[in-house]
Formats: C-alpha cells, structure tokens, sequence
C-alpha cells in the first residue's frame, strides 16, 4: 500500500550496516554485496514457512541472473535532493556512490537557500535597527547605523563553505563515495563519468538540479546585469538596482537591496506582482512589502534587451516591451540589473535518449514514484529522477523528499510524496508560507467534488507574542472541507511565517482536521496562537488568546 510523506515529518536516520550493499533482486538480477558472515546468521536462523514470511520483499523476485554492479545506488548530483537519498539509502543499508562534478549542496547551499539566508539575516538586522519609529516603541533609541559590505558578503559565502563541509563529511563518515565527476547514462545500469571512467549499479537517481535561466536578449556580464548566483557574492551595492521577475527570488533580494539602501524598480511580464502567491496574501505582501519602501514596478511588460553598463560610467541599458501588444514602451537606465526568471533543469547531456527517454522543455518525466518513464510513457526500469530536473516542486526540501521517497521504491516499500503536503517560504521581512491548494484552486476543487467550501483567519495584530514583538502585521488563512474538516491549504504572512507553516504541512499530510487541530495546546504566549485562533474559529471551538 502506498503511504505519503512530508519533508520534516520523516523518521530519524540510521546508520547503515558497515558499508555493505543489501541482498536484493532486481529485474531478474540478483546482487551480491551483503556482508556474508551476517547473511549467513540470517539464513540460518530462518526455516521452512518464516524464511518466506521474513525475506526482504524484493528479494522474492524470480531471479534468473547473477550480475554484479560496482554499487547498490548510483546518484548522479550531490544537491540537497541526491544528499538526502544517499543517506537513506546507507540508512537501508545499501552501497552507494555520488556523482558531484560541482560542489557537494548543490545549488541550495551554494548558490541558493543557505547564502541568501545569511544575506536577508543581516540586512534584516540592519533594516530593523534603522526602523527608528519601531524601535521608539519599544523604548530603544540607537545613533546612526551602518554595515560593513564585504563583512556581509563573507557571513553569507562563509556559511555555504561551512554547511558544504558538514555535507561533505556526511557522507564520508557514512561511508558514501563522493566522485567528483559529472556522470550521464549509458545504458541501463551503467554511467559514464567525465574522468573517463564507466561505473555500474543496480538502480540510479539523476538529481542533477538546475541553473538560473535567462531570457533571450539579456546580456549578462555577472558585474552589472547578473543571476542570483552572482548576486549571492554581494560584490557591491547598487544605488538602483532593477530586478527582472518578482516571485520568490526576486523578492527576496528586493528585501537584501531595500534594506542595505538601494532603489528597486521590478520588471514584471504578469499583470501583477507576486503571481505565485495566493491573491489574499499577495494584496497584503503588497502593501508590507513593497509600498512602503524604495520600490517601483513595472507589470504585463518584457525586458525585451538589457545591455550590460559599467559602474559609475555607462548605466545598464533595459528595454521594456509591451506583453500585449509586444511593442516597446520604455528605456530603463539603472546602475544594475538582477534576473529572477526562474531556473531551468540542468539536463543537458545527460545521456536519456539512450534509454527511448523525451524530456518535456528540459524537464525529465517521472510518475508518482519518481521512476523514469519513457517517450511512451512506460517506466524505465532501476532509473529514477528527483529535485529541479524532474519539475514537478523546484524547492530544496522538495527534492530531499522525492529522494527518500526514491529510495523507499527502490528498496520495496511502495511510496508516492503528496507534493500538496510540501511547504513554501519566501523569507522576506515580514516572511510569507503556504502549503497546500490556493484560494482559487481549493474552489474548484469544491465545486469539482461537490463540498462547501470554508475559510478562517487568524491575525497577528491579535496575538499577544507578535504585539510584544511590535509585529502586529499579517495573517494566517485556513482553507478546509466544511463537512470532512480536512485542511486544503494554509497561507501565511507575518513574523515567522516559515516556521508557523510547519504545523500546518504536518497536519495536511496526516489528515488532521481542523477540529483534531483545535483540541491541539498551543504554548501561550507564543506566534503559533495564530494558526489555534484560524483553526479554533473554522471547528467552532472556544476563541485563541
């Protein structure tokens, strides 16, 4: 029976058993790699009826070949997603290799999550203690504050090495082999490596990730006109900056760029902005997030050309062209220009053909249990995709789920991740989470499956440790079956947001209703009241502090 699982509700990790790959049968394979001594107490011990009840489940296929691989589990990409499978995979017990030809962490922490973490750390200290009115309020009175932009920089690029060598060490200390070689199929069980070299194994997961993607006519010189990856190194601070996309990236380097000094101005193809966000909390994220700071915005309009300047002497030259009427209708001038556009996977090269495999715009198709499928839809056997490069949820934590949730297939546990159970962070100031189906989106489903549809609100400006804070502003919006009490989706703004969501993602993957999560205690004072007051309110029980 298939069962779901939630990043951040998942068992405690094992180590494996000394290195030695498990027993198991594959596509009428048998590998050998168990440490014999104990295979051999194993097979003694059993007898008759319990040797069949006991044998591992995938064990019990016809086995009609004996082939030996160089390893259990091949993963192709040491990001957060192929990290995670390999540690579940040693937990399993299984002999497992890891292809990095970058950095072990992959994007997120070298690129992504981890360093722009420590980026919104810092200039959220700066931007709260320039707040002078908030601090007044709090009977706090400061001088004049200032911040050291390479010390910024070095705390946010000093922090990826740091999490990379606790990778890296992981994986070490759990007996992992770490090849730093990009690798691309061959043929069934087999990769190829860039060191020239041909590696074997009875399954592989391609977690290859993805790269910043850049529209046609955007030159970028990674000086002036640059991806987050070359805003991440914190090379300077603009005086106005233009950032190209206002989804999670773009906004969140909007918070960095505010509060260090620059002028925004966003350059935006949707007709408005923050188009990912449920339309509730994108008015509100609005008003607290970009009215009242150095932000402009332009809305349904390309940045059809962007020509790289040069600081202090030449502006960045940006071209806006109409997304209706696709004609030009305005020259920007800026000192520098950021492009949020989203990522595409990094899937090039991978060698997929070989095995009758299309991708869908870059994308590698899977199904539910991450298995590889082929131009017509068959599964292509002991091949699985995770993270970025498969689609399906472009988060960090996403991808470690699918990973674990890989190798539970792979050693025969049957196993599908509900990606609606998945939470999502914009780590702004105030930050923004939801998890589960929008507003719109839990509507139709309503209507599609004949519920009524309900609502329910907790507000910050309501919760005595927000007030406390001086953070009264923002809201936490339930959506749920008014006759079953399941929760359909919860939508987050206001003082940490990120961390709040994670009560509800629990909840939606365990099929806690609203009213089993009404009954629940929630410490008092403490931000979590806000979720009690929303749930309280949509069961119909008692009111929150």
């Amino acid at each position: 029976m298939a069962f779901q699982v939630a990043h951040g509700v998942e068992c405690a990790r094992s180590r494996g058993s000394g290195g030695h790959a498990v027993d198991r049968g594959v596509g009428g394979s048998a590998f050998v790699g168990r440490s014999s001594l104990r295979q051999a107490s194993r097979m003694e011990a059993l007898h008759g009826h319990q040797k069949q009840l006991l044998r591992p489940k995938r064990a019990a296929l016809a086995r009609t070949t004996v082939m030996a691989y160089d390893y259990d589990l091949a993963i192709v990409g040491a990001g957060v997603g192929g990290h995670g499978a390999a540690l579940h995979a040693r937990a399993k017990g299984l002999k497992v290799a890891i292809f990095e030809a970058r950095d072990v962490g992959g994007t997120c922490v070298n690129r992504g999550c981890v360093p722009s973490k420590a980026l919104l750390a810092a200039a959220g200290r700066v931007r709260e203690m320039k707040n002078e009115h908030h601090l007044k309020s709090l009977g706090i009175t400061l001088g004049e504050v200032g911040y050291d932009r390479a010390g910024v920089a070095n705390h946010a690029n000093g922090l990826a090495e740091r999490v990379k060598g606790n990778m890296t060490n992981s994986l070490k200390a759990l007996g992992i082999e770490v090849i730093h070689a990009r690798a691309s199929v061959e043929a069934p069980h087999t990769l190829k490596g860039s060191d020239g070299k041909t590696y074997t194994a009875t399954d592989i997961i391609l977690a290859p990730g993805s790269e910043p993607f850049v529209p046609r006519g955007i030159e970028i010189d990674g000086k002036t006109v640059f991806t987050s990856d070359g805003a991440l190194k914190l090379e300077w601070v603009p005086d106005w900056v233009a950032i190209i996309g206002s989804g999670y990236i773009g906004l969140e380097f909007s918070d960095v760029y505010t509060a260090l000094g620059s002028n925004v101005t966003f350059i935006e193809a949707m007709p408005s902005l923050m188009p990912g966000f449920d339309p509730e909390i994108q008015r509100l994220a609005q008003r607290l997030l970009i009215n009242p700071r150095a932000i402009d915005y332009h809305t349904n309009v390309f940045a059809t050309k962007v020509t790289p300047g040069v600081p202090g002497v030449r502006p960045v030259m940006i071209e806006l062209t109409d997304a209706s009427t696709k004609q030009v209708v305005d020259t920007l001038e800026v000192d520098a220009c950021m492009v949020a556009t989203g990522r595409y996977p990094f899937t090039q090269d991978l060698g997929l053909e070989k095995l009758g495999v299309e991708l869908n715009r870059g994308f590698v198709p899977v199904d539910e249990r991450m298995r590889v499928l082929d131009a017509k839809g068959n599964v292509v056997e002991n091949m699985y995709c995770i993270g970025d490069a498969n689609g399906k949820m472009m988060l960090a934590h996403a991808a470690s789920a699918q990973g674990i949730s890989a190798v539970e297939n792979i050693t025969g546990t049957e196993h599908a991740l509900d990606h609606e159970t998945v939470p999502a962070a914009c780590f702004t100031h105030p930050e923004v989470a939801f998890v589960g189906l929008n507003e719109a989106d839990a509507k139709a489903r309503a209507e599609k499956q004949g519920f009524e549809l309900g609502k329910s609100t907790g507000h910050f400006r309501a919760n005595s440790k927000a007030l406390a804070e001086g953070e009264g502003d923002g809201i936490a919006k339930v959506l749920y079956n008014k006759s079953s009490g399941k929760i359909l989706g919860v939508h987050i703004i206001g003082l940490h947001a990120a961390d709040l969501v994670q009560e509800c993602a629990n909840a939606i993957a365990r099929g806690t209703t609203v009213k089993e999560l009404a009954f629940c205690v929630h410490t008092h004072p403490t931000l979590s009241e806000v979720i009690d007051e929303a749930v309280k309110s949509a069961a119909g029980v008692g009111a929150g502090h």
